[in-house]
């Protein structure tokens, strides 16, 4: 399988690279430089977000952003280089809801192959219900389980994450779940 935007050029010496399986005994297609055989590892990306709750209420975005502007989701994005995944979680609630979190257990592991991700979700609690929304969204909103839009869920890692959560809710005790979305 080939990225999305498939490198071009070496990052080490500039010259053109090709697609194809290394001599080194690698099993995958990769970008090899033709000039001084680099071999350029594509990896997949981390998302990594929060399930913020406040009492019997979940704390969801309505994006300002595409892709799926004007959907709801829970607060997450692209993990940065330099952070662990609850603190890239953590980063990631304060900037799309400027929500005052305490973060919780890891929650949800979802593998999104087709894309070349991986999302993660923290259980987080809310200490207030006060938001200051960033640029990334419209709207930041409390919601009961009766009131989820998911009709208007920006993706399906998120949907299966709030499912899990209510599953677990309902049975008192909340696991670890590791999902995969094709």
């Amino acid at each position: 399988m080939f990225p999305r935007r498939p490198i071009k050029h070496c990052r080490e010496c500039g010259a053109p690279v090709v697609y194809r399986i290394p001599d080194d005994g690698d099993t995958h297609t990769r970008a090899v430089c033709t000039r001084c055989n680099t071999i350029h590892y594509e990896n997949p990306l981390m998302v990594v977000g929060t399930i913020p709750v406040l009492g019997d209420r979940v704390l969801l975005c309505k994006r300002a952003i595409e892709p799926r502007r004007g959907l709801w989701t829970l607060p997450a994005g692209f993990m940065e280089l330099q952070e662990t995944t609850a603190q890239g979680a953590a980063r990631e609630t304060d900037e799309e809801a400027g929500a005052d979190i305490a973060m919780g257990p890891l929650f949800t592991l979802l593998n999104v192959t087709h894309v070349g991700q991986v999302h993660l979700f923290y259980r987080a609690t809310l200490h207030s219900e006060h938001f200051n929304p960033g640029a990334e969204t419209l709207e930041a909103r409390l919601f009961t389980e009766a009131e989820i839009p998911w009709e208007q869920m920006a993706f399906r890692t998120v949907s299966k994450t709030l499912e899990c959560y209510f599953a677990d809710r309902r049975a008192g005790s909340f696991g670890f779940h590791c999902i995969d979305i094709s």
